[in-house]
């Protein structure tokens, strides 16, 4: 265990840098927006650039991993990224802004998956949940860090940006300096969306929502913070408390799930992801530790969403498919984030900025309605037969790649019983 500990550890003090400075840019950008004047529409860009650029990033970027090799890639990414952190903070241009974004997503998907796969190639079957889980803690870590760095510094400077491009420089030495080996390259993976529908149309739809709800809150949270009147202190709190109570919620929810159909367990998480943003969007609170203390309660079931749907699909999963499974979620996740900001930007300029909350709420509901009639029609397999659930780390934004999602994923699948055959890929 130390052994394998050690072989992953430049990786993994590399990847703490990583997403502290993805935490940091990705709440500064809004915030310095915001104080620009950019319309909400505009800042809501910001997000779907990235989400846009991350898709393509999933499908484009392991023929480049492969071409060049896992730190050469690594190493390159990281540059593009930390080349887009300075720029931004000299070019304060919308345009640009949304441009060089959908670089970052796209390089971003780069890092993540040669991050998980690197992990995944080091781990034993004894290790790989240690490993992976320490790895979920790092990400959730940096993040935070970095989200908690705004308070810091004036952001109507460059210090910041310039601060985001020194996290992302001290990312690319540990894997560059290390003597350790690389792993082997990336294998390709073909999706069949249309075959992963028939497999579990719950989670197929869900993701997608799920993606929805998420892109529009991680993008445009910090947006709404400000428009409801949050201090910058107060945001950063906000936006980093709804992960730390995510993460809280992983464990009971993914506990419930594996005991009962985890149809329900998705339909009442959203439905109080729903409720919780209903709240904010009717009552629009006066008073910030009563409204963080709502966006608080929508963070930690809202983020419980994403792997009890990928643990269902999985559910009705042949094991030779996780892969398949992972990565089709993944995909409809991208495309859902895409999605979200495109349509909480000019909801929040029309209504409020409170209006944010209505859009992923009408998303949670929309799970809840469609997981309760599914478990109508289709019967649950029974819990002695189901796939260990397992947590998945998915914040503001999407950090997942097929190649994470397969090592996330493993387990000892069953078939399910006669009567509700699985949907096997061909």
């Amino acid at each position: 265990m130390t052994r394998n500990l050690l072989s992953v550890a430049a990786l993994l003090f590399g990847t703490l840098f990583l997403f502290m400075g993805n935490g940091l840019q990705g709440i500064l950008l809004p915030v310095r927006g915001n104080l620009e004047g950019y319309a909400t529409t505009t800042l809501g860009l910001l997000g779907t650039s990235w989400a846009a650029g991350f898709v393509i990033g999933c499908l484009v970027a392991p023929k480049l991993v492969r071409r060049v090799g896992h730190v050469r890639a690594f190493s390159g990414f990281i540059a593009i990224i930390a080349i887009i952190a300075l720029v931004s903070g000299i070019v304060i241009d919308p345009v640009w802004w949304v441009i060089l974004r959908a670089v970052t997503g796209f390089s971003t998907a780069g890092t993540s998956m040669i991050i998980e796969s690197w992990l995944n190639e080091r781990a034993n079957n004894e290790s790989r949940g240690a490993i992976f889980s320490l790895y979920i803690g790092i990400t959730l870590l940096g993040v935070v860090g970095g989200q908690l760095m705004i308070p810091l510094e004036d952001v109507r400077t460059p210090v910041l940006f310039m601060v985001c491009g020194i996290f992302y420089c001290i990312a690319m030495l540990p894997t560059t300096l290390s003597t350790a080996a690389s792993p082997q390259p990336l294998k390709a993976v073909k999706l069949d969306l249309p075959a992963l529908y028939r497999n579990s149309p719950v989670s197929c739809l869900g993701i997608l929502l799920v993606g929805i709800a998420n892109g529009a809150y991680g993008t445009l949270g910090a947006v709404f913070g400000a428009g409801a009147g949050l201090s910058d202190t107060s945001i950063a709190v906000m936006m980093s408390a709804t992960i730390f109570a995510g993460a809280i919620m992983q464990l009971p929810a993914g506990r419930l799930s594996d005991r009962i159909d985890r149809r329900y367990v998705l339909a009442a998480m959203s439905a109080i992801a729903a409720l919780a943003g209903l709240l904010i969007f009717v009552l629009h609170p006066s008073s910030p530790a009563f409204l963080i203390g709502l966006v608080i309660l929508y963070g930690a079931v809202a983020n419980t969403l994403y792997p009890i749907a990928v643990a269902h699909a999985n559910d009705f999963a042949a094991s030779e498919d996780f892969v398949k499974v992972s990565g089709g979620l993944l995909l409809l996740y991208g495309i859902g984030t895409v999605i979200g900001p495109t349509i909480g930007g000019p909801v929040m300029s029309v209504i409020s900025p409170h209006a944010l909350f209505l859009v992923t709420a009408l998303a949670h509901l929309l799970i809840t309605g469609y997981a309760i009639v599914r478990s109508r029609i289709r019967a649950a397999i029974p819990a002695s037969d189901r796939d260990a659930y397992t947590t998945i780390p998915t914040a503001t934004s999407p950090t997942l790649t097929p190649q994470s999602m397969s090592l996330a994923d493993r387990g000892s699948n069953k078939a399910p019983e006669s009567g509700d055959p699985a949907v096997k890929f061909g």
